[in-house]
Formats: C-alpha cells, structure tokens, sequence
C-alpha cells in the first residue's frame, strides 16, 4: 500500500494501557535499552510513552493515575494537560516489574484520530455514536469517553485538513462494542446519517465524516 498522504485524517496512535507504574516503568527501561526512539508526556490523568511501529503508525504507552488525581474541569470533564515526564521515579517504579512481556492486563485504552473537523467529529463520536465530550479546551484536540473516564476516542487537527485516504498505510477501523439495546438505536442513527457503508454479520461498518472506518457491534460480537 501507498504511504498515508501528509495532511490527510487517520490514525494519530493507538494508546496501549498499562495496568500500573511499574509495568510502564519496565517497558520505558525495554525501550531504552534497544535503543528506540521515543517521546514521553505528562498529562496530569496519566503518564505516557510515545514511539512510532514500522510503518509508521502512532502507539502510546501509558498508565493511568488514580482516578481521584485526575485534574477535573466542569462538570464531568477533565484537564489534560502536556508537561515532561520525570523518568527517574518511573525507571525506580520498574524495578518491581519484567519488561519481558506484556501485562496480561494491557489493553487499548483509547485511539487518538487525526481528523479535517472537530466540529464533524463531535458531531458523529458524540452526536452520533454517544460518547460524551470530556475536553474541548485542549488547542487543536477534543476528547470524548463513557463511564467517566478522561477519554476513549481522541481526536485533533493538528497535522490534518483533509479527508482520509482509502488504500493507504495506517488505520482501516477500528470497532466499537455496545450493549444490544443501545447498538440498535446507533446503528438505526447511523443509518438515517447515511453513514453506514457495509454489514458484516451483526456489525455495522460505518465511516465517520472524514472517512475513517467505525464497526459499530454488539457486546459479544467483534
């Protein structure tokens, strides 16, 4: 496949959540180990290491802090933030951990979409599909979660203008999995949008307005 075009919406990373510090702490010492180039963000809900796989797709690693540390704003919503992370008290927090595997308790945390809109990314993440806006006031970015947690779609506008390219490197879809009852009432929202494009078995394959693939499925169906 041809190289995503710069400028064009997409994947910006796929965020990877550790269970802990520690098992963080061990993966940065991994990391710098082999020599792998990387960044590294505090964001106030959580800290966060950043590289990039072979074909250049974006991937976060990262831990949450408690829940009761978060810096909140309004009502439900949450005050991320962008500052250094200290690497001496995560390295020492690794100690405790092997960097040999993963975490049987890692998984996907979030996805973070380059996108030409916020307002079109509102308007089908939140509008649509039913998650709540957590952040609008970070430059460039909004945030959208459910079940309070500080975000599980990110999307921003800082390296993209434009629709997403089909056929290229980078992200295809991604699925996201509800509970029958309310599956039926998005895929039925979806479809009055004209946003589906396709059905495989139970799910819904839609695209949202920049053109980045959403699978809409129930619970138990991936």
């Amino acid at each position: 496949a041809p190289e995503r075009p710069r400028g064009t919406a997409g994947l910006f990373h796929v965020a990877f959540l550790y269970p802990d510090r520690a098992a963080l702490g061990a993966v940065l010492q991994r990391l710098l180990q082999l020599g792998i180039p990387l960044g590294s963000a505090d964001h106030g809900v959580s800290e966060a290491l950043y590289l990039s796989d072979p074909e250049g797709n974006g991937i976060e690693l990262y831990a949450d802090r408690p829940r009761d540390a978060w810096p909140v704003a309004g009502e439900g919503g949450v005050a991320m933030y962008t500052d250094s992370l200290a690497f001496a008290p995560l390295l020492d927090e690794g100690r405790k951990a092997s960097a040999d595997v993963m975490p049987p308790a890692t998984r996907i945390g979030h996805i973070h979409l380059s996108v030409a809109s916020l307002a079109n990314a509102e308007r089908f993440y939140a509008d649509l599909l039913g998650f709540a806006v957590t952040q609008r006031s970070y430059p460039g970015a909004l945030f959208l979660a459910r079940g309070a947690y500080h975000h599980h779609i990110g999307t921003n506008v800082w390296r993209s203008r434009a629709p997403a390219q089909p056929g290229v490197l980078g992200l295809d879809r991604f699925t996201v999995a509800l509970d029958e009852p309310e599956w039926k009432i998005i895929v039925q929202r979806l479809d009055v949008e004209g946003r589906i494009r396709s059905r495989e078995g139970e799910a819904v394959l839609a695209s949202d307005f920049d053109g980045i693939g959403v699978a809409v499925a129930p619970r138990d169906v991936r």
